[in-house]
């Protein structure tokens, strides 16, 4: 099925659409205390006293509290035993305690105090007079310096570790999460094929993107569409593109379920492929599937990325990150971030694991004439390397299927 000309409206296919989002099953409180039992096994293990989380994607992940990042201190302290704590605004203490969903200590300051000598006494006061105190990675730099500064008894060493080992290693209520996004995302994937036209703009395309996500349920989206010679560009162009017969149209989108995002990317051809579309678009299918199939337990991250990219350089593209050919490693580990660890890079010697979910997207980029990118999900089960999404089955029928 040749994607061609002629697409349907935006409203009939707005139309198709109905919400995906029944049954689905929210992260327990049973498992938001087994992580934080797991953070403090590691806090224990590695000497350290505390791990403070800031307002990032850390706290959501062992509280469930999602919260913007403002000007103003808020988050948690999980200490290496004992319970959490939470520190808060004074004026905000009644909405913070409307997030909790366990645990009852909440620590705040007033407008005109320093929050950061909170943190300090808050450390002291369960127990730890001195020692080290891990910070949240994504801790803003006012904060982790006033930390420095009211905490000389401490010394402060980065948690990323710790929550990269807890946070990487998705669970079934996880992976359940994410196969629910996917597959609402792959619906408007599917959507956006059938609305092509001559004619139509980026611009219109990404608000059609968003408009399907919400007809299917879920309002935090995101979207990318590129036509031509701008899908050349990984991360696309700053000016809007009008479709025309014979481009080719790439289109990286996703969403949020439950705080787990989606991410596929989808190339094709508007009309019918020529040659050299044909040719490029068959070789980052065979890179994305070589890293797919290195994929293995226990085998490190990079082979992901060096399978996927000796294709490519065998094919007389490259070397490396040169161009014509793929100029950014293979895939970012996702869950609560689009990208997280682990990431499929060079270098990267963490070993693939039961739980973690990747991407696998190579990207045949040729400056002057058009990119292809090929991106789907996958996740390590414990037979090995699951895809959550069915990947592109060719340039010509690119929502079928293989047998």
């Amino acid at each position: 099925m040749t994607i061609g000309v002629g697409g349907s409206s935006f409203e009939a296919e707005l139309a198709r659409l109905n919400p995906m989002t029944s049954g689905i099953a929210p992260i327990a409180v049973t498992e938001f205390k087994a992580r934080i039992e797991k953070a403090q096994a590691l806090l224990r293990e590695q000497g350290l006293q505390a791990l403070y989380l800031d307002t990032s994607a850390n706290l959501h992940y062992f509280t469930g509290i999602q919260l913007k990042l403002t000007e103003r201190l808020h988050g948690a302290i999980i200490p290496a035993e004992g319970d959490i704590v939470y520190l808060s605004p004074a004026f905000e203490e009644p909405k913070t305690r409307e997030y909790m969903q366990f645990g009852e200590d909440v620590r705040c300051w007033e407008e005109h105090e320093d929050p950061t000598a909170l943190v300090v006494e808050t450390i002291r006061s369960l127990g730890y007079e001195s020692g080290t105190v891990a910070l949240d990675p994504h801790t803003p730099f006012f904060i982790a310096d006033g930390l420095r500064k009211a905490g000389n008894r401490y010394s402060f060493a980065s948690g990323g570790p710790i929550a990269a080992s807890c946070r990487q290693l998705k669970s079934a209520a996880e992976i359940a999460l994410i196969q629910r996004a996917m597959d609402i995302t792959m619906e408007v994937h599917r959507a956006a094929a059938r609305v092509l036209r001559v004619g139509l703009t980026t611009t219109e395309l990404v608000e059609f993107l968003d408009r399907a996500h919400r007809k299917l349920g879920l309002a935090s989206t995101f979207g990318a569409a590129q036509f031509g010679e701008a899908t050349a560009y990984p991360h696309g162009v700053p000016y809007a593109q009008t479709l025309a017969e014979g481009d080719m149209v790439l289109i990286d989108t996703g969403t949020r379920l439950g705080g787990y995002h989606s991410d596929i990317t989808r190339t094709y051809v508007f009309g019918e492929p020529t040659e050299r579309q044909r040719e490029i678009w068959n070789l980052e299918k065979r890179a994305q599937l070589a890293g797919f199939e290195a994929a293995v337990l226990g085998a490190p991250c990079e082979n992901v990325d060096q399978a996927a990219r000796g294709v490519i350089e065998a094919a007389g593209y490259g070397p490396g990150y040169k161009v014509p050919g793929l100029p950014h490693r293979t895939g970012h580990g996702l869950g609560l971030e689009i990208h997280e660890e682990p990431f499929m890079v060079k270098g990267s010697r963490t070993p693939l694991a039961a739980g973690m979910c990747f991407s696998v997207e190579p990207m045949m980029c040729i400056y002057g004439e058009f990119g292809v990118r090929l991106e789907d999900i996958a996740y390590m089960a414990e037979g090995g390397a699951r895809w959550f999404t069915q990947p592109a089955h060719s340039v010509d029928d690119p929502f079928g299927y293989e047998a």
